[in-house]
């Protein structure tokens, strides 16, 4: 079955030279905050192989939804929730047939190496009133927020926490608020996780709902279409999954993946 999916993604990639000759300008790709890093690496090398330049727009995928359903010019919505490319393509502003999952995320509890507090090795640890405050990407419209919060109430500690928590706008400044010792832990994606420069706990996805991310190409006509397609596709090749992969994103299909 899989061997199927990359021929036909190859063959779709294929024809990102030809597309990439033809669109005015850059491609245009709204991307949820925990692909910052992934998509940085990735839309390099989509550059250098197709000729075509991407350029990105990192936040929360709730607002990013917002501002493509109310006419935002993005080529291809990439979203941490798969529920929000469905809200795009509901609202006329995005492709049914252009979903396509291509990740699933992880949670992780990460904190500064060398820090006041030690790294907590469970979720239930944190609340231990050395975290005095805790940082988690605002659940109402970021995904990441929102499975931290199940994890919490999984726990049993959701009400323990609630006046410690510290939102982000995203998942991305939710750990740039614990590297700057604001807060003595956050909750964030795996995939930023990875590369910085403190310690990281896996929560495990017993504790919360499936991260499962999906994309879909967004308003225009062809060849704007086109190439939106094209870069999607890539994101699903045997290349743009390496990518993800060496991120800590699961990937289509798999049931678990070791930790970086």
């Amino acid at each position: 079955m899989w061997g199927r999916s990359f021929i036909a993604t190859s063959l779709l990639f294929a024809s990102a030279h030809a597309y990439a000759k033809t669109i005015e300008g850059p491609l245009r790709v709204a991307a949820a905050a925990d692909l910052a890093l992934a998509f940085k690496e990735l839309g390099d090398r989509y550059e250098k192989e197709s000729g075509q330049r991407v350029i990105f727009s990192f936040g929360s995928t709730g607002l990013l939804a917002k501002q493509i359903e109310e006419g935002a010019p993005f080529d291809v919505f990439a979203a941490a929730n798969i529920s929000f490319a469905d809200d795009a393509i509901k609202a006329g502003a995005c492709l049914a047939d252009s979903k396509a999952l291509y990740a699933r995320g992880r949670i992780v509890i990460w904190t500064r190496k060398g820090g006041d507090v030690p790294l907590p090795k469970t979720v239930a640890e944190l609340a231990d009133p050395r975290y005095v405050k805790i940082a988690i990407a605002n659940p109402e419209h970021a995904p990441y927020g929102k499975a931290a919060m199940q994890a919490f109430e999984r726990a049993g500690i959701a009400g323990t926490l609630k006046p410690r928590l510290v939102f982000g706008e995203n998942v991305q400044q939710t750990l740039q608020f614990a590297q700057s010792g604001n807060v003595e832990a956050a909750v964030v994606a795996l995939s930023l996780a990875v590369i910085s420069d403190g310690e990281y706990t896996i929560i495990s996805e017993s504790q919360h709902a499936p991260i499962e991310q999906a994309m879909v190409v967004c308003g225009g006509k062809a060849p704007r279409l086109d190439a939106g397609r094209a870069f999607t596709s890539y994101v699903n090749s045997a290349a743009g999954r390496a990518v993800m992969k060496r991120f800590g994103f699961l990937l289509p299909g798999e049931v678990h993946a070791k930790a970086p």
